[in-house]
Formats: C-alpha cells, structure tokens, sequence
C-alpha cells in the first residue's frame, strides 16, 4: 500500500502539471537569414569571438521563435537540445517544487542568453520551466552546432568558460541575497541590486517582473512583499509608480537592513 502523503504529493504534481500544460512554442521555424534585432548577439560573450563567418554559420543553423504572453519555451526535464538568445520582450524561469507550487528563478531580458549550461550538460534535460511574460521573440541556437565551434578552436572555449565563470560569480551573490533571513532585508537587496550604481546613487528602477513574481523571487508571500513595500514608502525610503520604485538615498535603505 502507498503511504498517504506520496499520493497526495503526486495528485498535487498532476494537477500543476495540467494547471501548467501551456502549449510549447514549436511553429514559425524559419531561417534566419537577416541580423534584424541580432546586432547584440554579435557583442555577447558566448559570440563575441566567434568570426564573421562562424557567427553568421551558427544564425543559419538557428530559429526564430515568437511566444506569445505566457506562452511555455519548453519544460523542466525535457530533454535540451537548443539554448536561446532573447531577441525581444522577457522570460521567466521557474521551477515547480514537491508540491506544485511554482518558484521563480530568474527573469530574462533582451540581449540576454539562457539554458547556455546544456552546452556542457550531461544528460542535457532543462532544469526549469522558460515562460514568456509577454510577447517575445527568442534565437533557438543548437547546443550541437555551438559545441562543434568550441571544439573547433580553443578561443572560443575559452570565451564561453570566463561567462560560465561571471555567471557564477552572479550566482553566488543571488544565493547570498537569498539566505538573509529576514525577508525585509531580501526586498532591500533586491531594489539595490537594481540601481545601475548600487548604492552610490539613487535613481528610478523598474521591477523586471510582476510584484507577486518579484515576491516568489525571494522566497516570500505577496502579502509579505506589499506590506513591506509599503512599510518602505511610508517611512519615505521609496516612491511607488506601479511596477516602477524611486529610492532617493539608497544608502539610508542599505543601513537599515544592516
């Protein structure tokens, strides 16, 4: 007999799984054959060293893809044979957890790559969920082709190795912000993190996701999020526009998270 709590942890799974079977983009698999929005492709530190010839070689091998709001780019544990290039709008990243509650890993920009991992993963199998927060336009670049060019001349490994290495760098600090225990002080590290200048100089800053995201971001309620952002506007650390924040003095938010 099945202990109880295995089958409603597999009942809850199920059910995210169909809450989540969002429809994964497949269509509109043409060539590229054009540098239309790929010019910041060519200063990215994966195909920054790559030549003319190797860069434009690699475009021909690869799709455009247009997702449209919340529409899945592929799911967590599917086998990976592609890793994408953001040509417009944004992506999330999340994962779903034992219990089918889905925890957000990251937001992806424009001029931003994601699932570069899979060039050197083994077994290649998507670690997360890739989600469009709104209209987007993704490069689908195959891991096979990429791997062929590093083989091909060790500048380029090299090149993909000291991104590999900034990333975790990033990575480190991400999971810094993320053991702090109080959640106040995550939501303070977040803003911060935001300003183009840190803490050397206030400014206007826009929330890269949804507040209820920002909130599954750092690990905490949405409830927690608006009450602490609120706590923050009345004591006049910040200013409030929806999804855009002005923080004065960001050196007066840093201290009292400290």
């Amino acid at each position: 007999m099945h202990d109880m709590s295995e089958d409603m942890i597999m009942v809850a799974m199920q059910s995210a799984e169909s809450r989540y079977a969002k429809p994964v983009m497949v269509a509109t698999n043409t060539l590229v054959d054009d540098e239309g929005g790929l010019q910041p492709l060519r200063s990215h530190a994966l195909f920054s060293t790559l030549s003319n010839s190797d860069l434009e070689n690699l475009i021909l091998q690869s799709r455009r893809l247009r997702l449209g709001h919340h529409q899945l780019l592929y799911r967590q544990d599917m086998p990976a044979h592609h890793f994408f290039f953001v040509i417009s709008g944004r992506l999330r990243l999340y994962r779903l957890d034992s219990s089918g509650i889905d925890r957000t890993l990251d937001s992806i920009a424009p001029g931003d790559c994601f699932a570069e991992v899979m060039i050197y993963a083994d077994p290649a199998r998507y670690a997360c969920y890739a989600e469009a927060l709104k209209s987007s336009e993704v490069l689908m670049i195959p891991v096979k082709a990429y791997q062929e060019l590093l083989d091909s001349k060790p500048e380029y490994a090299s090149a993909a190795l000291r991104h590999y290495a900034m990333r975790a760098v990033s990575r480190f600090h991400d999971l810094e912000i993320m053991t702090v225990q109080n959640a106040r002080d995550r939501l303070i590290r977040y803003l911060i993190d935001l300003l183009p200048n840190g803490v050397a100089e206030g400014g206007e800053v826009e929330l890269p996701l949804p507040k209820c995201l920002v909130a599954s971001r750092l690990a905490m309620q949405p409830e927690t999020f608006s009450r602490i952002l609120a706590d923050l506007k009345s004591n006049g650390l910040v200013r409030v526009n929806r999804s855009k924040l002005f923080i004065s003095d960001p050196k007066r938010l840093i201290e009292i998270s400290q």
